[in-house]
C-alpha cells in the first residue's frame, strides 16, 4: 500500500503534538495532597482603580455601588479559596483611610484629598474577615508619583508638610531613604494602620531605591561613612524595614510583616543579570530581613517563566530562614493585552504554582486580582478545579515565641442543622471590642469528614476557617459529612485540639443561623440582619439557642448580593442575602437569576415596608 508522504508528515506531526501535550500535562500534575497551611495571596490594586474601585463615591448611591464592587471581588476570591488579600492602602503619598499623615487618594472619589464618605480600609477588613480571609495593608514606601500629583493635594501632601523627606527626579518624586527621618515617617503610617484597624498584616512595596532610569540619588546624604555606596543604600532601606517592625510589633506582635522585593535576590553565576536584582539593583536585602526577624514573610515579584523563575525560586528557598517566601506570579501575562499578544499558557502558571508547593515555599501571591477574577487564560477555573480545590490556613507564626495553643472548644452539639459549641476559655471575640481590638482573640476552624475521628491535618476536611461566631450551618453539608470537628485558633496561628461530634440527621431545623441565611430564588427573600447591627454590638448575643424574631429586623440596609465566580465561569451559582459577618454561604444547585440594581432596590424597599407594617401591627396589638 502506498502512503501519501505529505499525509504521513502531517500525521506524524499531529502525533508528536499530542504526545507533547500529554507529557506536558503529566509533567505539571500534582498528585500529593494539598497542604493544609498555604498562603494564597492576591494583590488588590487601587492605584488608578486598576482592580478597584471602578465607581467613584460621590453620593450615597455611588458609595453603595463602590462597596458592592468590592464585595463581588472578595466573593470571587473566596470562591477559589484565596485566603489573603493584599489591599493597596498607601498608594503614592496618599491613602484610602482617614489618616493624620496623608490625604485621601483620588481613586475613591475622582478628586484628590476628598473624603469618600466611609472608611474603605475598615470596610475591606470587615468583608475579608466575614469570609475567613486575612487582609494585609499594602504600603507603597518610596515613590510619590509625579510632582504634579503631589501638588494636587496642596498643603496636605507629604511634599508640602515634609519637603526634607522628598526629592524630585525628572517629573517623579520620591521619599529619601538616606534621611533617617524617612524611616520614622513610613513606620508611623504603618503604626497608625495597626493601631486603628484589626489588620492582619502590613506589606511594604517598592521598599527599594528607584530604577536607574529615574536618575535618582541621595548620595549627598551619605556623610563621612566608610561604607561603600551600595552597602550604605542597603542600610538605608533596612532601617525603614526595621523601624516598621519595631513600631508595629510593639502594638500587635501577631500582625504579619512582609514585603514584595525584586524577584531575583542576587546575581547568580548560572543566571547573570547585572544590575536588576535585590542586592545590586534595588539595594534591598530581604534575606537579611528574614534572618534578623524583622520580616515574617516576603512575596518576591518573580514575574518570569522558565529557567529565570526556577533558578531564582531555589535561591530564595535556600535563604528563607525557614519563613515563607511566597513567589509573586505575574498572572497578568495570561492576558494578551498585557503581553504584546503573546500571552502565557495556563501551564506556565500551573507549573510555577506546583513547583512552589513541591519546594514548600509557603504559598504564592498573584498579581493582580482582576486577571484572576476575569479568568484570564482559564486561571480562575483552574484554581477552583485543581490548584486550590480545598480551603487552606495561613502560616503559623512559630518564630514569634507564642506557640501555646488555645484551649479547645467545649460542649459541641447539634440543634437542627446547626453546629454549635461553647467558647474557648482563652480568648473570645465576644469579650473584646471588634474589629479594632488590640487583643489576641481566637476564631474557629470547622472540619468535616465521613470518617471518625476527623483528621484535622488534611486540607480536604477543612470546611471553613476564622469563624468568629460559635455556630455553623451544616444543612447542605451533612449529606456528605457525618463527623465534625471544631478547633480554636489564635492570631499567631496556634490551633487547639479538636472538639469532635457526630451528626445523626434526626434534628428538625427550627432555628436560623443569622450569619448564614440563604436566599432561595424559588421563594421569597429571607430577612437578614443589616451590616450595621452586627458591627455595633457584641457578636455573641446572636449565637443564642433560642429562636430569633426576624420580624423585628430593620431591612433598610440589607443588601442582596450575587456570590461566587463570574457568571460564565461559575460551575455552580448562588444568590444570597448576607450580613457583613455572615459565614458558610452555601451553594444551591439549579438555575439562578441575576438581579438588577433596580430589582435589588425594589426588594429592599418592599422588605422595609413589610417590616414597618409588622412593627405597626405589633404596636396596635400591644395597645
Amino acid at each position: 500500500m502506498k502512503y501519501n508522504s505529505n499525509r504521513l508528515v502531517l500525521l506524524t506531526f499531529a502525533i508528536m503534538q499530542m504526545a507533547l501535550a500529554s507529557a506536558q500535562k503529566t509533567l505539571f500534575s500534582y498528585n500529593n495532597p494539598q497542604p493544609l497551611h498555604e498562603v494564597r495571596a492576591v494583590w488588590l490594586t487601587t492605584k488608578q482603580s486598576l482592580d478597584w474601585p471602578k465607581t467613584k463615591a460621590t453620593d450615597a448611591r455611588s458609595i453603595q455601588r463602590q462597596k458592592q464592587e468590592l464585595r463581588n471581588i472578595l466573593d470571587d476570591l473566596h470562591y477559589v479559596h484565596i485566603n489573603t488579600v493584599i489591599l493597596q492602602t498607601r498608594i503614592r503619598g496618599s491613602v484610602i483611610y482617614p489618616s493624620k499623615y496623608e490625604p485621601w487618594d483620588a481613586c475613591l472619589t475622582g478628586t484628590p484629598g476628598k473624603d469618600p464618605g466611609y472608611d474603605p480600609l475598615q470596610f475591606c477588613i470587615d468583608e475579608c474577615h466575614a469570609r475567613g480571609m486575612e487582609c494585609h495593608a499594602w504600603v507603597v514606601s518610596i515613590p510619590l508619583d509625579k510632582q504634579s500629583v503631589q501638588n494636587s493635594y496642596g498643603d496636605a501632601s507629604v511634599a508640602s508638610k515634609h519637603p526634607e523627606l522628598c526629592r524630585t527626579a525628572g517629573e517623579e518624586m520620591f521619599m529619601l531613604p538616606g534621611n533617617p527621618a524617612t524611616a520614622d515617617y513610613i513606620a508611623n503610617i504603618c503604626r497608625e494602620i495597626t493601631e486603628k484597624y484589626d489588620i492582619d498584616g502590613i506589606s511594604l512595596d517598592y521598599i527599594r531605591y528607584p530604577e536607574s532610569l529615574y536618575k535618582f540619588s541621595d548620595d549627598d546624604l551619605k556623610g563621612e561613612t566608610t561604607k561603600s555606596t551600595s552597602a550604605w543604600r542597603r542600610d538605608n532601606i533596612t532601617r525603614i524595614v526595621r523601624a516598621v517592625h519595631n513600631k508595629v510589633k510593639a502594638v500587635k506582635p501577631w500582625v504579619k510583616l512582609s514585603s514584595s522585593p525584586i524577584g531575583r535576590y542576587r546575581n547568580l553565576k548560572s543566571n547573570p543579570t547585572p544590575g536588576w536584582n535585590c542586592m545590586d539593583g534595588g539595594f534591598q536585602n530581604p534575606v537579611a530581613w528574614l534572618k534578623e526577624g524583622i520580616q515574617d514573610m516576603i512575596f518576591p515579584m518573580m514575574y518570569w517563566k522558565g529557567e529565570n523563575f526556577y533558578r531564582s525560586m531555589y535561591d530564595w528557598a535556600e535563604n528563607s530562614s525557614k519563613r515563607p517566601v511566597c513567589p509573586g506570579l505575574g498572572i497578568y501575562f495570561l492576558d494578551p493585552r498585557e503581553s504584546n499578544n503573546n500571552p502565557w499558557d495556563i501551564n506556565d502558571v500551573r507549573a510555577e504554582m506546583f513547583a512552589a508547593r513541591n519546594r514548600e515555599m509557603g504559598g504564592v501571591a498573584l498579581y493582580r486580582s482582576d486577571f484572576l477574577t476575569r479568568d484570564c487564560g482559564g486561571l480562575f477555573n483552574c484554581c477552583y478545579e485543581e490548584l486550590f480545590m480545598y480551603p487552606s490556613l495561613t502560616t503559623r507564626m512559630t518564630w514569634e515565641g507564642d506557640t501555646i495553643a488555645p484551649s479547645k472548644p467545649q460542649n459541641m452539639h447539634f440543634t437542627a442543622s446547626r453546629l454549635s459549641w461553647d467558647a474557648s476559655t482563652d480568648y473570645c471575640p465576644s469579650s473584646v471590642v471588634i474589629p479594632t481590638s488590640s487583643h489576641n482573640y481566637v476564631t474557629y476552624n470547622i472540619y468535616g469528614s465521613d470518617k471518625f475521628p476527623v483528621d484535622t491535618r488534611k486540607a480536604e476536611n477543612l470546611l471553613c476557617s476564622r469563624v468568629m461566631s460559635r455556630a455553623f450551618n451544616i444543612e447542605n453539608i451533612s449529606a456528605t459529612k457525618k463527623y465534625f470537628a471544631v478547633t480554636a485558633v489564635d492570631r499567631f496561628g496556634n490551633e487547639s485540639e479538636p472538639a469532635l461530634g457526630t451528626y445523626d440527621g434526626n434534628d428538625v431545623c427550627r432555628n436560623l443561623d443569622v450569619r448564614s441565611l440563604i436566599f432561595n430564588t424559588y421563594q421569597t427573600a429571607i430577612p437578614v440582619i443589616p451590616e450595621i447591627d452586627l458591627a455595633s454590638s457584641d457578636p455573641s448575643k446572636y449565637d443564642s439557642e433560642t429562636d430569633f424574631d426576624l420580624s423585628k429586623l430593620d431591612m433598610s440596609n440589607a443588601i442582596i448580593t450575587k456570590r461566587g465566580a463570574p457568571e460564565k465561569f461559575r460551575p455552580r451559582e448562588r444568590l444570597v442575602l448576607v450580613s457583613r459577618n455572615s459565614r458558610n454561604i452555601i451553594d444551591e444547585d439549579g438555575p439562578k437569576k441575576k438581579l438588577s440594581i433596580t430589582a435589588r432596590n425594589n426588594l429592599r424597599k418592599k422588605a422595609k415596608r413589610e417590616a414597618k407594617e409588622r412593627e405597626k401591627q405589633m404596636q396596635e396589638g400591644q395597645q
